[in-house]
This record gives C-alpha cells, sequence and structure tokens, in this order.
C-alpha cells in the first residue's frame, strides 16, 4: 500500500504505490483518483480510500481531498470546519493544525509536497507539477503554514516523473528555468528535460525549509507507482499524505 511510510517529528509520511485496494485493470490495484473522473467505478475508489484511511486510524471522509487544478492557491483547514470539505475546494495544497485528518494530494507525475512544523503542529501538503512548480505552490503553501505561526519546517518529497525523463519542448525548458532554474535538466537519451523536483527543492531552500528527499522515486520507471506519461489516460492516481501523530 506505501511506498513511504515515516515518522519525522510530529508528522506521519506516506507515498502510496499501486497495490493493496481493490480497483481493476487498467487502473489496479489502488487507484485514489478522484470518483468517476477517470472512467472507474467510484465505490472501487471509496473503498480504496477506506483502507488508506484505515491504515491512518481514520474513517476515509477524513483523508481530505481536493479538486487539483495546477494552480498555487492554498485551503487551510481549520479547527470546526467541516468534515468532509463540501464541495472539494479547487485548489493544490492543504493546511492544518488539526490532528483528526489526514491531508491528500493525488499525483500520476507530479510531485507531492509534505511538510511539517514540528513545533508548532502545523501541516501542509502541495501537489506540484510543472505548472505548480511554475507558480509557485510549494512556497505558496509555505507562506501558509507560516500564516499560523509555523518556524521551523521540514520537506518530504514524494516521487514524480524524474528530470531524466520528463522530456519538454526546448522552448517549455527556457521558460520554466527562466523562473526556476534548477529545474533545468536534460533527459538521459540528450534531449530537453525539466527536474520538477529539483526546482522544488530549490524553491522550499531559499525559503528556509529543510527537504528530506526519502520519498523520491521515478514515476516513469517504477511498475510499481502510477505514471501518466508512461500508462495514458488508463493510469491511476498515488497519493502523498500527511497527518499529525
Amino acid at each position: 500500500m506505501f511506498s513511504y511510510d515515516a515518522v519525522h517529528g510530529s508528522a506521519r509520511f506516506a507515498v502510496t504505490d499501486r497495490f493493496g485496494g481493490v480497483s481493476e485493470a487498467p487502473y489496479g490495484e489502488l487507484n485514489l483518483g478522484g470518483a468517476g473522473e477517470l472512467g472507474e467505478d467510484p465505490t472501487r475508489i471509496g473503498e480504496n480510500f477506506r483502507r488508506v484511511g484505515a491504515a491512518f486510524g481514520v474513517a476515509p471522509e477524513h483523508v481530505i481531498r481536493v479538486s487539483q487544478v495546477h494552480g498555487r492557491d492554498v485551503h487551510v483547514i481549520r479547527p470546526g470546519d467541516p468534515i468532509p470539505l463540501s464541495p472539494a475546494p479547487r485548489v493544490d495544497a492543504l493546511v492544518t493544525t488539526r490532528t483528526d485528518i489526514v491531508l491528500c494530494v493525488r499525483a500520476a507525475d507530479c510531485l507531492p509536497v509534505l511538510l511539517v512544523d514540528s513545533e508548532n503542529g502545523i501541516i501542509g501538503a502541495a501537489h506540484s507539477g510543472r505548472p505548480g512548480m511554475y507558480v509557485g505552490v510549494a512556497p505558496a503553501t509555505v507562506e501558509a503554514m507560516r500564516a499560523l505561526g509555523a518556524d521551523r519546517i521540514t520537506a518530504v518529497l514524494g516521487p514524480n516523473a524524474c528530470g531524466k525523463c520528463y522530456e519538454v519542448p526546448a522552448e517549455m525548458r527556457a521558460e520554466v528555468a527562466e523562473r526556476v532554474p534548477a529545474s533545468y535538466s536534460e533527459t538521459s537519451w540528450g534531449t530537453p528535460a525539466l527536474d520538477v523536483a529539483a526546482g522544488v527543492k530549490a524553491q522550499l531552500t531559499e525559503l528556509g525549509v529543510e527537504v528530506i528527499e526519502d520519498a523520491r522515486g521515478c514515476t516513469m520507471e517504477s511498475d510499481s507507482l502510477y505514471s501518466y506519461r508512461r500508462e495514458g489516460k488508463k493510469s491511476g492516481r498515488l497519493a502523498g499524505l500527511v497527518k499529525l501523530v
């Protein structure tokens, strides 16, 4: 179920793989995409989230999901806010001080960014693909955490399409790298590429965030992870998860 599962400070960080769920081919087994959006039976996705929630000791509706739009907006879940969030916010990042919920961002080549300020009990999660990196969703999440009093923030970067595989047109690489120079890369076969994880790490480091890279891996290279670039529309979604413990 988890390709990564570790406690750092006061938070548990996890990243799902594609095993341990009830999804059928071509989405098998642990597809955590939005219910129905990928053409799969929503009841199967619901059961997958029930299993993930059970692994964290929470009800499935306490695994908080949003409608991701490749932007930089952040939704703060405050004490007393009703759960589940309805309708799901159209954002790409979540922040909370609550201990009864799991923050969840979904991906299939994009980068899950999971954050904690252990001393102050604040967590965040961001979905940062190329567009999110370009507009700065990870820095926006840090800003939202600091607005709640966060000081010393640690980040775990999840698996994504690595800089040796994420091929893009030369014009796109030039445009993105002008804003985020660390993202400039080249594929293993010598064509223009972007390294989103390197770019996001640079953004976070500039803000004084300690970055742990234990959860990284290439979605395009690993059959145990979902990859839209490798599988196309039949790809499911993995999840980056963080909860205060």
